[in-house]
């Protein structure tokens, strides 16, 4: 009932695998100041995690956002035609010629991927080694279990006994703490199946901005002018991220192991 209440006027109602659900949200994203600030965060960080040269980087759910005003020449795609992005791709075929990539990088999709293992094969194709793998996605810690299970509209299942997750819609099919399954609660299994990946760095982080911004689908909960004061809330609990944190930057590096195809 509460995240009925909270929902976003514009995006009530929509149907949230349609490629005009994904467009509108990029309009959302441009008309709410706090949440802008949170996407030029996360973009300069996703940045900052992929090699400067020797490929070009692809982008996978680019429809909503800006991230190539952060990487020049980014190849932007989504899973389908959406204004504004140059191609449309599936994340477990991707239409690239083996090592001819320095980076893939996304926000908010993995975790929506029916099959992982199948687009972290794909992925380990088409990114050189010494490439990057780099995304921003949702984290699971004790608040977030808290948040995600009552006021997000997404599945989040940390307790998952499989990695895959069923079809239903590109959008409406997910599981939220995928990534962390992978990156922390399996992160044994996913270095024993793929050492042609390296994980350089898990960054939980965002604990109530995100939340306070109403993301892309609810009402923004405070206004933009007191974005400098949360992050600095933010800031005095860095040390307790486990608790608190609701996203992790992920950094995966492209090791010269062969791939496993």
């Amino acid at each position: 009932m509460l995240a009925n209440l909270l929902a976003h006027p514009l995006t009530r109602g929509m149907d949230i695998d349609s490629p005009e659900t994904t467009h509108l949200r990029k309009r959302i994203i441009g008309a709410k100041p706090f949440l802008r600030r949170i996407y030029q965060e996360w973009y300069a960080a996703i940045a900052a995690g992929v090699p400067p040269d020797g490929g070009g980087v692809l982008e996978l759910g680019s429809g909503a956002g800006f991230l190539k005003d952060y990487i020049p020449g980014l190849i932007t795609s989504d899973v389908f035609p959406v204004p504004g992005v140059e191609r449309v791709v599936d994340a477990h075929d991707l239409p690239f010629a083996d090592a001819s990539l320095r980076g893939v990088v996304m926000t908010n999709v993995l975790h929506h991927l029916p099959d992982p293992r199948q687009f972290l094969r794909e992925a380990a194709r088409c990114v050189r080694p010494g490439g990057a793998m780099v995304m921003v996605e949702p984290w699971v810690s004790s608040w977030s279990r808290l948040i995600y299970s009552r006021l997000h509209h997404e599945p989040f299942e940390p307790e998952a006994p499989e990695w895959s997750i069923p079809e239903t819609g590109p959008l409406s099919g997910a599981n939220g703490a995928l990534p962390w399954i992978l990156f922390q609660r399996d992160r044994a299994q996913f270095e024993q199946e793929f050492p042609e990946w390296r994980v350089r760095d898990v960054m939980p982080f965002m604990p109530f901005r995100y939340l306070l911004s109403g993301g892309v689908s609810m009402r923004t909960l405070m206004p933009g002018r007191t974005f400098t004061f949360w992050r600095w809330v933010e800031g005095l609990l860095r040390r307790w991220m486990r608790t608190w944190a609701m996203f992790a930057r992920v950094v995966l590096v492209r090791t010269s192991a062969a791939h496993l195809g």
